[in-house]
């Protein structure tokens, strides 16, 4: 990916059926699925039981814990035991970091400012992330409508730029 195409932020936000019935792991695997963190059909869950770790978590939790827990939530789910590398939990962790859900505390990880899950939502993903997101969008549509105006064409006609 070039460096101008690789995006400053992404959001994936996907719409389910309530959440009726689900409990535990198989209800955390569809806010996951909800949010981005997990594609459709994808096998490799292990964010799943990397978020279950930080939830069930009564204070902060360090990785070597996280990474425990995460082995204990296969087993127990008779999960395959693939993905749980430390280098992949690590990264699954970075990962809910930069979804500013989880946030660092000294050398370990809690939810963010130990909310509640609706609230780290509300406050850091629907007010602050995903306006700037959309704003930048928005931007990319008056820019492509000038052009089209600018030219006289059709958006589908536009040429590309010489590159």
């Amino acid at each position: 990916m070039k460096h101008r195409e690789k995006p400053l932020a992404e959001v994936t936000l996907r719409k389910y059926e309530k959440p009726y019935r689900l409990t535990g792991r198989e209800l955390v695997k569809k806010l996951c699925l909800s949010i981005g963190l997990l594609q459709p059909a994808n096998s490799r869950d292990v964010v799943v039981d990397v978020f279950l770790s930080l939830l069930k978590a009564a204070e902060p939790i360090a990785l070597p814990e996280i990474e425990k827990s995460v082995k204990l939530s296969r087993k127990q789910h008779s999960l395959p035991m693939t993905g749980i590398a430390s280098s992949n939990v690590r990264r699954q962790v970075k990962r809910l970091k930069d979804s500013f859900i989880i946030e660092k505390v000294g050398k370990s990880y809690r939810i963010a400012e130990n909310a509640p899950l609706h609230e780290v939502f509300a406050e850091r993903i629907e007010k602050f992330y995903l306006p700037t997101i959309v704003s930048r969008v928005k931007e990319y549509c008056e820019a492509v409508e000038r052009e089209r105006w600018k030219n006289g064409t059709a958006v589908s006609e536009m040429q590309k730029p010489d590159e």
